[in-house]
């Protein structure tokens, strides 16, 4: 039997970052068919966790992080045919282990928001997003 394979990986092929958007449901929120934004998301990142099965990219967490104070889990993103296996709880622990002084942080994606508090995440009621600047007053 195949083992996943965890790794931090320095970037990400576009088309295989697509392919694991659009095959975990993330797709819904995701720039999909604007490769050169999906290519900037995956270069500008400076920490890429990566699940492999058979080389395949079958989970991902892109973050972006000081490494000791603030890491923003932008992306966390399993082949809806592995989840609910922990391969989106070991990306998390995985990505944690690199930046073990720094608060991880996330925005969930409405169908996963029960999930992360089983996995043992705390629910923080003050964050605040922009989409455009025209809504700032």
């Amino acid at each position: 039997m195949s083992e996943i394979i965890y790794a931090v990986e320095k970037s990400l092929d576009v088309s295989e970052f697509i392919e694991v958007l659009k095959n975990s449901t993330l797709a819904e929120r995701r720039p999909v068919d604007d490769e050169q934004r999906i290519s900037s998301m995956c270069n500008n990142a400076n920490l890429i966790v990566t699940a492999r099965l058979d080389g395949k990219l079958i989970g991902v967490a892109r973050s972006i992080t000081d490494f000791v104070y603030c890491t923003y889990l932008s992306d966390l993103a399993v082949d809806i045919k592995y989840q609910k296996k922990g391969i989106g709880k070991k990306l998390i622990e995985e990505t944690k282990k690199i930046t073990p002084q720094a608060n991880l942080i996330l925005l969930s994606a409405p169908a996963a928001v029960d999930y992360y508090p089983k996995i043992g995440m705390s629910k923080h009621n003050h964050c605040y997003y922009l989409t455009d600047i025209k809504d700032l007053k």
